[in-house]
Parts: C-alpha cells; structure tokens; sequence
C-alpha cells in the first residue's frame, strides 16, 4: 500500500536538513512527483543510492532518471540521459559534467517540469 500524504507529513516532521523538507514539500505538492516525496520522507537508513553503472544499465536512451537519493560515482554513462537527483557525490559530479550528461537537483527539476513529463524513477 502506497504511503498516505497524512503519513508522508508525519514523516517530514521529523527531518531536519532544511533542503530535503523543502524538497519533499515541493514533491507533495505535484501528483506526479508524489512517489518521489514518499521515498524521500523514509528513514535514512532506506534510502537510495545507485552507481552510475546501475543507472547506465536500467536507463533507456533519452530519458529523464529521476533518483530520490545519492548518485554515486562507480562506472561510466554511455547513454544520453539527464539525470535528476536529491544528491550527488563529488566524482560522481564531475564524472557526469565531463561527459556532458546534463544533470539538476529534483526541486529545480519539479519548477521546470511539475507535471512530470517523461520523468522514471529510479530506486535500489
């Protein structure tokens, strides 16, 4: 059974970084990134992380991988994908700018697209 937004609410209440309420607000508050605003509000200890080479195996050419966690930098990209994330690693970072994969953070992601079009996410 999916998470309620009464459930969601009761678990923001106990977060503390100022940028994941901010962002689990915002994801809330949009149909579409509401599965994103559900993983966020989990315990620390369930959330996500994947390698770039888990994304490169799981994404399609061409879209839009949302991952409600951490990018982490083990492996390469070889697909054109964007790649929208609560967090990523420094080398991860530097890895994906290198490559020219496009990336942003999902609260920028849910002001340019809050209807969530051709977003996938992506967890563990």
């Amino acid at each position: 059974m999916a998470k309620t937004k009464t459930k969601v609410e009761k678990q923001l209440r106990k977060k503390s970084n100022n940028e994941l309420v901010e962002t689990i607000i915002a994801a809330k508050k949009n149909e579409k990134w509401i599965d994103v605003a559900r993983i966020l509000s989990m315990p620390r200890r369930n959330s996500t992380e994947l390698n770039l080479d888990e994304i490169d195996k799981i994404a399609k050419e061409g879209e839009t991988i949302v991952i409600p966690g951490k990018v982490l930098s083990q492996g390469e990209i070889n697909k054109k994908i964007k790649i929208v994330a609560f967090g990523f690693s420094e080398k991860a970072r530097e890895k994906l700018l290198k490559s020219k994969i496009p990336i942003s953070t999902i609260t920028d992601e849910i002001k340019k697209n809050p209807d969530g079009k051709g977003i996938r996410i992506l967890t563990k």
